[in-house]
């Protein structure tokens, strides 16, 4: 069981069951057959450990920040399944010895919507449609991507986030898209001492502030930053944006354009979040990447 830390002093990492572990499988099942025969596959096998998923690296990254003894993560699980079908994924929990404790099984609902009941800061799912509702429901979300099959080893939790609608709103993004480059820059010169609104993972990035200020170690178990395509003369306005959310980010690269793929991967991110999917499609050959499908280049 873990601690009872109160949760406005934790990361609160919601994780769905498809994003844990592969159930690619069990999935197929389902399809070809429906929920019964689905139902009977799991319990057959709920002595069976689920292969992990696209997310597992990255989950238990997020639980080694607790190995000093304080708890500063805590990671929910979210799943569509049954509790009887969701049995096997408890089991498979306990196999691979995650620190997971709390747990809905909404029998085929939509999870996310428990995701703010669990005080969670942030929802990550395999199910892009899950992750559009949750984003439309005001809650930080992403599609977790394929990536690398290696690890780092750093003990160090790196996060990098893009700008214009994942930690800013894409009120900028808008005008980029609609009247090109040229007006964007211009544009966001006239307004540089106007702090941009918050996009959907400002509060993702709070709250890992928040555990930096708190941590009083030389090495710091987190360490963020910002990857954003905007070049000079837009910069400004996002470091002032920074600055007036009072957030302290740790590293910022403006690439005017350039692909981030690379800076990512010698910035050493567990995790890189973008809303443009052919950045993601990029990125995810270099790092672990979550797709923010939010803001005009995802509207649909």
């Amino acid at each position: 069981m873990q601690p009872n830390t109160p949760a406005d002093e934790l990361l609160i990492i919601a994780i769905s069951s498809s994003a844990l572990f592969d159930l690619t499988d069990s999935d197929a099942v389902f399809a070809a057959n429906g929920v019964e025969a689905y139902q009977r596959y799991q319990i057959e096998r709920e002595g069976e450990p689920l292969r992990p998923g696209v997310a597992f690296p990255l989950v238990k990254k997020f639980l080694s920040l607790n190995a000093g003894g304080q708890q500063q993560v805590r990671v929910v699980l979210l799943s569509k399944n049954s509790s009887d079908t969701g049995l096997r994924v408890f089991k498979s929990i306990e196999h691979y010895n995650l620190d997971i404790a709390r747990a809905a099984f909404t029998g085929g609902e939509p999870p996310y919507r428990y995701a703010p009941a669990l005080r969670a800061n942030l929802f990550l799912s395999a199910n892009e449609h899950d992750v559009r509702a949750a984003l439309n429901d005001n809650i930080a979300a992403a599609k977790i991507l394929s990536a690398p099959a290696e690890t780092t080893e750093d003990k160090q939790l790196r996060i990098a986030f893009d700008g214009d609608a994942v930690l800013f709103s894409d009120q900028a993004e808008q005008v980029y898209q609609k009247r090109g480059l040229h007006i964007f820059s211009q544009t966001e010169k006239t307004r540089a001492n106007e702090p941009l609104p918050e996009g959907p993972f400002k509060s993702v990035l709070a709250a890992l502030h928040k555990l930096q200020q708190n941590d009083a170690s030389d090495q710091a178990p987190i360490r963020t930053a910002l990857m954003t395509a905007r070049g000079a003369p837009a910069h400004e306005r996002v470091i002032k944006t920074l600055r007036a959310w009072n957030i302290r980010i740790d590293e910022s690269y403006f690439l005017d354009g350039m692909d981030k793929g690379e800076f990512l991967r010698a910035f050493n991110a567990d995790i890189f979040f973008d809303d443009q999917l052919d950045h993601c499609d990029s990125t995810r050959r270099y790092v672990p990447t979550g797709h923010v499908p939010h803001g005009i280049v995802n509207a649909r």
